[in-house]
């Protein structure tokens, strides 16, 4: 390490539990950002700080003014220009740390890509909006036996844990009961996320990633952290391996397999029809959540018709939906998830 850098690190490296072969492991780890929204992009800034040798970002959004409140990467002229997230987040991050290898892809997490997305990198983290994406990242690295780590934000509510193959609970023994993965789940397009929560979380998380990063795996608590900023209630709590897990129990990978994404397809000139599996909306509790945040709603016993603009969405009872204004299944998929949840 030369003198700048060990100028650069000075005060990490004087931090017992890192010291000088802590960091110059950080430095030669990577680390891969799924999702750069809120949790995503303060994760990444806190990595590249932190000296961690080669990031990838991978997203498939791109910046909007509602999210400069929370999203700490990003600035007015990246929303004004609509800049892919992945894109503007690399531009910054270079200029916090030109000693770090970043990459900021534009993609869409789905079972063809995941392993040319998340693979050869030393942990993933979790910057996704949704559960299908988080189940199927679950999948991969438990099949490939890959650490990776959890964290979610909504409201002033957040909650991470580490996942690590063959040796803790994964996110299925955890989540994946039928209760847990059919239905709604609230998202910041519906109950809103205020900043603190969001930065607890990156926080807590890149804390785990370091420890994996800089081989202080004793240091692991392996335990569920749930946290809420407005009430002040924090808790941590140790989660069983379920023996007969579908995921790392029975290792049946049905999200990396594909059965169980969604099912898209184009439906007409300017739609895209997405067909959820196993799926029960109530739709008057549909209407209730989305009444101040969407406009032009309509319903019946059939169906639930509101806009986004300049999309307009048509949600179904049995969880299919159509998202007319767009041709590419990213779009409908975010936007689905935005506002159904998944």
């Amino acid at each position: 390490m030369d003198d700048f850098l060990q100028e650069k690190y000075s005060r990490q490296i004087l931090f017992n539990g890192i010291g000088a072969g802590g960091q110059e492991r950080l430095l030669a780890s990577s680390a891969v950002v799924a999702g750069c929204g809120a949790i995503g992009a303060a994760a990444a800034s806190l990595l590249v700080r932190a000296g961690v040798g080669r990031i990838r970002i991978v997203d498939r959004d791109f910046v909007e003014p509602s999210n400069l409140q929370r999203q700490t990467l990003f600035d007015e002229s990246d929303a004004r220009e609509a800049l892919p997230k992945a894109v503007a987040a690399e531009r910054k991050l270079r200029a916090i740390n030109s000693s770090v290898s970043i990459e900021g892809l534009v993609a869409d997490i789905n079972p063809h890509n995941v392993e040319q997305l998340l693979n050869n990198f030393d942990v993933i983290l979790d910057g996704t909006d949704n559960f299908e994406t988080r189940f199927l990242i679950n999948d991969f690295a438990i099949k490939c036996g890959k650490p990776w780590i959890y964290a979610a934000a909504v409201a002033s509510y957040g909650l991470t844990m580490t996942v690590q193959a063959g040796e803790s609970a994964c996110l299925a023994c955890l989540l994946e009961e039928a209760e847990a993965v059919t239905g709604m789940e609230d998202t910041c397009d519906t109950v809103g996320v205020v900043g603190p929560i969001v930065n607890l979380v990156a926080s807590l998380q890149v804390a785990e990633a370091m420890k994996l990063l800089s081989g202080n795996y004793q240091e692991l608590h392996g335990r569920l952290i749930s946290c809420d900023v407005w009430s002040g209630h924090f808790q941590s709590v140790q989660v069983e391996r379920n023996p007969d897990c579908r995921c790392c129990g029975r290792r049946e990978f049905s999200y990396l397999e594909g059965q169980a994404q969604p099912h898209i397809t184009m439906c007409g000139r300017d739609s895209v029809q997405i067909h959820e599996h196993n799926r029960a909306l109530d739709l008057s509790a549909l209407q209730q959540r989305l009444s101040r945040t969407v406009t032009g709603m309509r319903q019946n016993d059939f169906l639930l018709r509101f806009r986004v603009a300049p999309y307009e969405m048509t949600v179904f009872s049995d969880g299919r939906a159509i998202v007319k204004g767009t041709t590419d299944p990213a779009v409908a998929r975010s936007l689905y998830a935005r506002y159904i949840g998944a």
